[in-house]
């Protein structure tokens, strides 16, 4: 992804949902994207599919993707969001796992019939076919008497149920890129854990890549490759996670880091917070979008310039004048 620009007109003003993001994944690696609600993690990677609502549009970047069956690397963002080609790679070869699976599956249908009408639209099977590959997906993630479920519908199903269900429908196609957006939020500490069990079993069996969207820092220690740190629609930070975690250069990430609880520590303890909020979408503070809440804000520079992207390392990079002096205007 490449300098991603998605913006909103609205009556009320312009929002700046993304704004100039740029990231990779490699094949069969691991990116989280992490920030507070509303920082633009998910219209990222749903502008990779073209599932924007109106009036969410790309105004500017890219978005390189080397795909099945195509010669060299195509952009997704030039693409018609309702041509044949972007149908085949929306649900074929990248796959979205929705936050919450109960509002993904249609409640008037079965949840077999769902995942089996994802595998007849991208592969060339028939309906008795597309049956026994739902059976055996389902069985795959972890429900139990899949040739008995696959004819219940979604409300007899479990929370953690039938976000597995909704894991065996992205696989389905036997994407080449995961978006898993949140995927634990709404289920228990014990399912939660079964649910990234099951996605690294997975990832790791298949070799597909994973664009993970999470606010919970452990699961991004747990699950990542390399992290993605996102404030107000911008990346200000991005690297390996063991380099970020140990080493984070960037305020908000650090902010970030020193509000996990500690496992071990002293009883009552104040937690560390981060002062102030987000901004609202249309009242965006001047220079870094971060300066009103940063402990190390310079006046004069911070809110009369946006910083320039400084390497830290040859895979590290932060947005930051505490790391450069170069800025853009």
């Amino acid at each position: 992804m490449e300098g991603l620009k998605v913006f909103f007109e609205l009556d009320e003003g312009l929002v700046r949902a993304v704004d100039g993001v740029s990231f990779s994944v490699d094949q069969g690696g691991v990116v989280a994207l992490v920030g507070e609600s509303g920082c633009g993690k998910t219209v990222t990677v749903r502008a990779m599919l073209h599932l924007l609502d109106p009036p969410g549009r790309i105004v500017e970047g890219r978005v390189l993707f080397r795909g099945d069956g195509v010669g060299g690397v195509e952009d997704l963002a030039g693409l018609d969001p309702d041509g044949p080609r972007m149908r085949k790679v929306r649900g074929g070869e990248i796959s979205l796992i929705f936050q919450e699976p109960m509002a993904s599956f249609s409640p008037v249908h079965t949840v077999g019939s769902q995942i089996g009408e994802a595998i007849r639209l991208h592969r060339d099977m028939t309906q008795r076919e597309a049956r026994a590959e739902t059976v055996r997906l389902l069985s795959a993630v972890g429900v139990p008497q899949p040739g008995q479920r696959i004819d219940e519908y979604p409300y007899q199903f479990s929370g953690g149920m039938l976000q597995r269900a909704m894991i065996a429908m992205a696989l389905s196609c036997r994407p080449r890129i995961l978006i898993a957006d949140e995927p634990t939020t709404a289920l228990d500490v014990t399912t939660q854990a079964q649910i990234l069990a099951l996605l690294r079993r997975l990832q790791k069996e298949t070799g597909m890549a994973v664009i993970f969207i999470t606010h919970n820092l452990g699961v991004v220690a747990e699950m990542a490759d390399a992290v993605v740190v996102m404030y107000l629609g911008a990346v200000v930070e991005k690297g390996p996670v063991k380099a970020v975690y140990h080493e984070p250069r960037h305020p908000y990430t650090q902010a970030l880091l020193k509000s996990i609880p500690p496992i071990r520590g002293g009883g009552r303890q104040r937690l560390a917070t981060i002062a102030g909020s987000i901004p609202h979408p249309l009242m965006r503070p001047s220079g870094c979008p971060f300066h009103p809440r940063c402990p190390r804000f310079m006046p004069g520079t911070c809110d009369a310039h946006e910083p320039a992207t400084a390497s830290i390392a040859s895979d590290h990079e932060v947005s930051c004048f505490l790391y450069g002096d170069e800025h853009r205007t």
